[in-house]
């Protein structure tokens, strides 16, 4: 019996460059970058200045079907790809996020990648690396406190208490700070509800994610909406002058990091927005620096191609300018089987003997989700390659199951892949596939414009991403239309909230649902990323409360006490 080591084993067996041979490798001076110790750096931004007139390689991203609990391998395939470019001679460069501390010590690990494609060191990951994220947390919590600062000291905006959105931020999977009341006892401020989110959630990250620069870091931060006067005015993170001090927490974090794969390729690790309430995409400055190094920019859009990708074309590229030359749809012959609504798989116990032997009608059934994916990304006139990520228990005849429905989809070729079992030798034949993908000709368009109602672009994602058959608005959504339209944000790009389980809002919905309606339940604002939010699906259930949609306010009394909603 052969016995497979673990990704730390792996991770930990690597021979890692020292990061400034990987700096010099990649085209970058010594002054360029800024050592964390001997295998990361910071990439300073003047790089950019440098070469603006170097002409650019080719931008690919990375996404996947939509995603089940058996994991489909897409920073895995990221890693592997970046990989067999390099081994392929060309110059390559990964891009991807971060991950949050919370899922690493209260979900799942933090490695970036896995099995032989991986980037190290990985400890690093289920630490701070750089103390990015740290930085972003306490930037989010002094805007949060001088919110309250600002009302307890006399109110001169005269901010509405009850109207505050901005809540604070830890990056730890703190659940029973989710929903807290502050300010009981009527000392140090307005008794009223809030909580926390995890860090990677804060609007801070999703900015640090987006910015083009410092300047624009400072702009973007000033135009945070913290809540409403009491006439509905919007109050802003620069009408509270924090927006100087909350950029100078971010003066280092904005820079991107260096590391590298176990094959010493290089990889840039920044900022890591959720895919699911933010944009789910790692930063534009890390993409736009490593495009002027690298004939090829392989980078990966967080969740299924619906969330994360669609995100990447219609917010990302907006801002960044970059539009992308190919795209990799991942897929998994067990996920796919999953796709089929035939099998269930429960935490904690063993998999269903089905999903490990051949079943070529769960494959078909399951191949409807992969289908929709690839015809999702094809409606932005680029290229589209599935990356087949094999197991060992995968069969010909699954595989070619899957090719042939690929390509009926519109994709230009789909390959098999183990790059987890070989790293950059596994994934070669898809490395071929991406190049000449991304050597034909590309029509890349928007999915909408950003002159249209707020409505018209929720029901354009909603129709032509998820399938769905129309939208459907509560009244605080409504509500929240209404005013932000008069407050003039209908201009924004859309930023869809929903589960990233299924390509509808309900989870339970797998392959590709059709004959429901999105329903949504409320809609946010993150003025200063640059995006509406909406939330979807039905309304939540608080413990010891009616029914209510998520995010909604309760009545409290002097002693704290929750009497109600309002």
């Amino acid at each position: 019996m052969v016995t497979v080591p673990s990704d730390l084993e792996i991770a930990q067996a690597a021979k890692m460059k020292p990061i400034t041979e990987i700096a010099t490798e990649m085209g970058l001076l010594e002054d360029e970058i800024e050592l964390y110790g001997k295998y990361k750096a910071k990439v300073s931004l003047d790089v950019l200045k440098r070469l603006a007139n170097k002409p650019q390689g080719k931008y690919i991203d990375v996404t996947a079907i939509t995603p089940t609990p058996l994991g489909e391998g897409k920073t895995t395939t990221t890693v592997g790809l970046g990989q067999a470019l390099a081994r392929l001679g060309k110059k390559s460069m990964i891009c991807i996020r971060q991950p949050s501390l919370g899922p690493v010590f209260g979900i799942k690990g933090g490695a970036a990648g896995g099995g032989y494609s991986q980037i190290v060191p990985m400890e690093d990951f289920n630490l701070h690396l750089t103390g990015d994220i740290h930085a972003i947390g306490a930037a989010h919590n002094l805007l949060a406190a001088f919110v309250d600062n600002s009302i307890f000291h006399g109110n001169k905006l005269g901010i509405n208490p009850q109207s505050v959105t901005f809540r604070r931020v830890v990056d730890i999977s703190d659940r029973i700070m989710r929903n807290i009341i502050i300010g009981v006892g009527g000392v140090d401020g307005v008794i009223r509800q809030t909580g926390y989110d995890i860090t990677v959630a804060s609007e801070v990250m999703a900015i640090l994610a987006l910015t083009t620069g410092l300047a624009d870091l400072k702009e973007r931060l000033g135009r945070i909406v913290i809540g409403t006067t009491y006439d509905g005015k919007p109050v802003t993170a620069k009408d509270l002058k924090v927006d100087g001090a909350m950029t100078v927490l971010l003066k280092d974090a904005i820079k991107p990091n260096l590391m590298q794969t176990l094959e010493n390729s290089p990889a840039m690790v920044h900022c890591g927005p959720f895919a699911n309430i933010a944009h789910g995409n790692s930063s534009i400055l890390a993409d736009q620096i490593a495009i002027k190094l690298c004939d090829y920019v392989v980078t990966e859009s967080g969740f299924g191609a619906d969330l994360g990708a669609e995100k990447f074309m219609n917010i990302k590229c907006r801002y960044s300018g970059l539009t992308p030359n190919a795209v990799v749809v991942v897929a998994t012959i067990r996920a796919l089987k999953m796709h089929s609504g035939r099998f269930r798989v429960v935490a904690g116990k063993p998999l269903d003997p089905g999903l490990l032997q051949e079943d070529l009608d769960a494959v078909r059934a399951g191949c409807s989700n992969l289908q929709k994916q690839v015809e999702n990304m094809r409606m932005y006139g680029v290229p589209v390659v599935v990356a087949i990520n094999q197991f060992s228990q995968d069969t010909d005849a699954e595989i070619e199951i899957v090719r042939k429905m690929a390509i009926e989809a519109g994709a230009d070729d789909a390959v098999p892949t183990d790059h987890w079992a070989r790293g950059g030798a596994g994934a070669e034949n898809l490395a071929h596939a991406v190049i000449a993908a991304a050597e034909r000709p590309s029509k890349f368009q928007f999915l909408y414009p950003l002159d249209i109602p707020i409505k018209d672009k929720i029901e354009i994602i909603a129709k032509k991403m998820y399938g769905a058959d129309g939208v459907t608005y509560l009244p605080a959504a409504e509500k929240a239309i209404k005013m932000y339209t008069e407050m003039g944000y209908a201009n924004l790009p859309i930023c869809m909230a929903k589960t990233h389980l299924s390509l509808s809002h309900d989870q339970n919905l797998k392959g590709r649902p059709t004959g429901f309606t999105v329903p949504i339940r409320d809609v946010r604002l993150s003025a200063g990323a640059g995006f509406l939010y909406p939330l979807l699906g039905e309304m939540r259930t608080m413990p010891g409360l009616p029914s209510v949609p998520a995010g909604e306010k309760v009545d409290i009394d002097a002693e704290g006490k929750v009497v109600g909603l309002f």
